[in-house]
């Protein structure tokens, strides 16, 4: 797992992979990398930077929203000596440090707005000045952003620069969520297994189909990140050579997918539908629908909350907490 790889054939992820070899064949364009966190966008930049001519250069990655504002230009664009209280030495910032190669400026919707005017003009004219200092020093360091919010509703709101927005967006990936990437969510789980199970020195071989249903099912708000956790977690005191679904539901204990939309549950016995439940022919609020089937599993499991969670197919405790919020006594 040392060399940043993108796993997956799904349309989504091909459309990534597209993406990121036309962007780093040209070493001019900024990059904006957008997706929800746990998607890899810190992988997808690493991959920018790895196909580029200037692969063997630095390759600088920094949290605009894990450093304190008032040391963040300071490492972003050095400082000379005596430039502020405890500047003893010059010092270069990490523009200058990653010459030739790439800094990757990850949750850039955290950058202050102090700071976003002076990183518009570093990607304009491609130079930069230290803190205190009075030269300018040119650079042809490429600049990777990344973010999870939405930047254009972050410049309407006046909390980024739309300028700025624009000069990043110059090469655009849009990471897709694991939900949305179908088949591939098994793929990078036998991956995860392989890898991990090579750690430890026990081969595990893979998933009981029921255990591959249930990946394929679960929504992964964590997206990989989340996955590649619960893999690693399993592995570490997995004794079998096959991982089974009880296994998953042990370590997993959010809702699956299919809970998210109460219409698509099936509920009864026997895993069949509720046949016995009509569709109103007037207009019901949503809540009040999804009372109606909450009560009905309830009625069919004659008041048992584990049997009834089982035929909605969502955790004890998430149908405890729609049992409060609905106002539903048990």
């Amino acid at each position: 797992m040392n060399e940043p790889t993108i796993i997956g054939e799904s349309p989504a992820i091909k459309k990534v992979i597209d993406a990121v070899g036309k962007i780093s064949t040209n070493p001019y364009f900024t990059t904006l990398i957008v997706g929800e966190n746990g998607t890899g966008k810190e992988l997808v930049a690493r991959m920018i930077h790895n196909g580029s001519a200037s692969s063997e250069r630095p390759f600088i990655d920094i949290n605009c929203g894990a450093i304190p504002e008032s040391l963040l230009e300071s490492e972003l664009y050095g400082h000379e000596k005596g430039s502020f209280t405890g500047a003893h030495a010059t010092k270069k910032g990490l523009f200058e440090v990653a010459e030739g190669g790439s800094v990757f400026l990850d949750e850039i919707g955290n950058l202050p707005l102090s700071l976003q005017s002076k990183l518009l003009k570093t990607v304009e004219t491609k130079r930069i000045r230290r803190v205190g200092g009075l030269k300018e020093i040119e650079i042809s360091t490429r600049i990777i952003a990344a973010t999870n919010i939405n930047l254009l509703e972050a410049v309407k709101k006046g909390q980024f620069r739309e300028d700025l927005y624009y000069r990043l967006h110059v090469g655009h990936i849009e990471v897709p969520p694991l939900r949305d990437r179908g088949e591939d969510v098994l793929l990078l789980a036998q991956y995860f297994v392989n890898h991990y199970s090579r750690q430890k020195g026990h081969d595990i071989k893979g998933f009981t189909a029921d255990a591959r249903a249930l990946i394929k099912q679960y929504h992964w708000p964590g997206n990989i990140r989340e996955l590649q956790n619960t893999i690693a977690r399993i592995v570490l005191f997995e004794t079998e050579e096959w991982i089974s679904a009880d296994r998953l539901h042990l370590n997993l204990s959010k809702q699956m997918k299919a809970a998210d939309n109460p219409l698509s549950l099936e509920i009864g016995k026997n895993n069949s539908t509720l046949n016995d439940f009509k569709m109103p022919t007037k207009g019901i609020a949503l809540e009040e629908l999804e009372k109606t089937i909450i009560t009905s599993a309830l009625k069919k499991s004659e008041g048992n909350l584990s049997h009834a969670a089982r035929l909605l197919k969502i955790s004890g405790g998430k149908l405890r907490y729609r049992l409060e919020k609905l106002g539903i006594d048990f």
